[in-house]
């Protein structure tokens, strides 16, 4: 009775597991509603369609990459065309910054919410958890790494980690860094890697082993097993709503970030923001009946 007992109870979560993955399915739009920012074409999602998406991908046995694009990737995609082709080869762009979401607004052609990255890892675990999916953490330092690891596990007990490593790899990487890597991630057979190595070095690793690994979804999220670790503090959540996050980030640490944010950014920003405003003037006006 008891053996009858617990198989009844293994397929009825079986059953809700695929009624589960069939609703996901249903739910998504292969193809994405999208906003283009300076000629970068960004998905109009926010975080729990991304990962409706994302698992959708992964149920029938596709994998995806995932760029999480902040005011940074934009201004790089517009100035260097080598970035350009990079960010372009991914299978999904969602708009991590306020300053993205902003622009969109005035463009006309409004992004639902921004996507962080650092946000995005806590409900992807807890739906891996959910339906049996496995996760490598690929980066990040490496006490950093692992105390981010302990923290997801403790938070979400069925999560399957299938591994975590911090290998030193070139941007781009070498054939040896790519073989060493690629031979690490087979044999711990993960469904989503999320790479922390910071742009463009994990975007560079991602576009070379997803063409040996097409079936997983890749996603990079930079400083973000940093944050769950408690090793950098993310800003308060207000903070974070006012687009002010960088400035948290800059006094933590100002000499790696201030050329990037003061000096490289906050010019740009000006440009994304006129941009946005001339394509909206320039847009055809809307009629009634047509």
């Amino acid at each position: 009775m008891d053996g009858h007992d617990a198989d009844c109870k293994e397929a009825n979560a079986n059953a809700r597991l695929a009624c589960s993955l069939i609703h996901s399915i249903l739910r998504v739009n292969q193809n994405l509603p999208q906003v283009d920012l300076c000629g970068m074409t960004l998905d109009s999602v926010g975080a729990d369609k991304l990962l409706d998406h994302v698992f959708a991908s992964l149920s029938r046995g596709k994998g995806l990459w995932v760029v999480t694009a902040n005011l940074d990737f934009v201004r790089r995609f517009v100035k260097d065309p080598a970035a350009r082709s990079l960010y372009s080869d991914a299978d999904v762009r969602v708009a991590d910054g306020m300053p993205l979401v902003w622009a969109s607004h005035l463009q006309g052609t409004p992004l639902p919410e921004r996507v962080a990255g650092a946000s995005l890892i806590r409900p992807l675990c807890r739906r891996a958890a959910e339906g049996g999916w496995r996760v490598y953490l690929l980066g990040g330092e490496p006490v950093a790494a692992k105390a981010a690891a302990d923290k997801l596990v403790a938070e979400f007990p069925k999560l399957q980690l299938a591994g975590l490593s911090s290998p030193w790899v070139g941007a781009p990487p070498t054939q040896a860094e790519l073989d060493d890597v690629t031979a690490t991630l087979e044999q711990s057979r993960p469904d989503v890697v999320l790479v922390a190595l910071g742009s463009p070095k994990q975007e560079l690793l991602i576009r070379a082993l997803r063409e040996r690994m097409p079936h997983v979804c890749w996603i990079g999220v930079g400083a973000s097993l940093s944050f769950i670790s408690g090793h950098l503090r993310r800003a308060p959540v207000l903070v974070q709503k006012l687009g002010l996050e960088w400035v948290h980030r800059l006094w933590q640490e100002p000499k790696r970030l201030f050329r990037r944010y003061v000096l490289e950014d906050l010019p740009f920003a000006a440009v994304l923001f006129s941009r946005a405003v001339a394509a909206r003037l320039a847009a055809p006006a809307h009629r009634p009946g047509t």
